[in-house]
């Protein structure tokens, strides 16, 4: 059971206006929808490229995941996040396969999404999403 697409790319950012007006500038994207993300700290924007959201995190919490992120690598590629129909599943087959899931629960994102991360590799942070039917 593989992923089936990338469900989102996420950037965090320290100004979300300057981002925004920039990402759509050079992409031409459409204006982005802004939220605020209070469980994650943060102000979040996003935008759809194809099939993909782009999404900008502006972390207001310094102690939040995109806090720390933020002032330990600075702005940038934050994390890939891959659509699955579901976490739960996928969360087990990562667990046989020797991946320590055990902290990894299904939480709610923003909007009509449900996400897990599950892991960094090579840098990268890695998370599963499931829009919410």
């Amino acid at each position: 059971m593989a992923p089936t697409c990338i469900h989102h790319l996420n950037f965090v950012v320290r100004d979300l206006d300057d981002a925004t007006a920039h990402f759509e500038r050079v992409l031409g994207v459409a204006p982005f929808e802004i939220v605020d993300y209070a469980a994650r700290g943060a102000h979040v924007a996003r935008t759809r490229v194809g099939e993909t959201w782009l999404v900008l995190v502006c972390p207001y919490d310094n102690e939040s995941v995109p806090g720390r992120y933020l002032a330990e690598r600075g702005e940038g590629f934050f994390l890939a996040s891959f659509g699955v129909d579901d976490i739960q599943s996928h969360l087990d087959r990562l667990q046989h396969e020797g991946i320590d899931t055990t902290d990894q629960a299904a939480r709610n994102g923003i909007l009509d999404w449900q996400v897990a991360d599950i892991a960094e590799v090579h840098g990268a942070r890695l998370q599963l999403t499931r829009d919410e039917p």
